[in-house]
């Protein structure tokens, strides 16, 4: 497992709870280099993540909320085949990997509202933060007597 980059010692203070979520990709017999490249973005209402996924298909990924962590996972199997004139193979490739990355975003969201998009390569997920209720302005409370 690679392990992330080195924090700058004034990072940990200026980190959100969702910052401090980064486990590097996992993969099992592939470089993890290219993989599971996540842009995150943090506006009031919520968390936007797009998590690149080329070449892997909406139904071999899987997102989950558990003890709160985010778990992304994406499988993908691929065959190379080349045959020659007569049929006889000249090379024949497998690969077939697994990555996941986790996120810690907490408990202040809301997990039934959470959702996640697949297109083109493309996997987009949306984390709302609950709502805070509004704090009412301050009484004064008349004393009788």
């Amino acid at each position: 497992m690679l392990v992330p980059a080195k924090r700058n010692f004034f990072d940990d203070f200026m980190m959100s709870p969702f910052d401090a979520f980064f486990d590097a990709p996992q993969a099992q017999g592939k470089s993890t280099a290219g993989l599971m490249k996540t842009d995150i973005k943090e506006t009031d209402k919520d968390f936007q993540l797009t998590i690149d996924l080329p070449g892997v298909k909406k139904g071999d990924v899987t997102v989950q909320i558990a003890d709160g962590y985010l778990d992304i996972e994406a499988e993908s199997k691929h065959e190379t085949e080349d045959k020659d004139e007569n049929g006889a193979f000249l090379r024949k490739e497998r690969f077939e990997g697994k990555c996941s990355r986790k996120f810690y975003v907490g408990d202040e969201i809301d997990e039934d509202a959470i959702t996640a998009k697949f297109e083109n390569g493309t996997l987009k997920v949306t984390v709302p933060k609950k709502t805070q209720p509004e704090i009412e302005a301050k009484k004064t409370i008349t004393i009788e007597g």
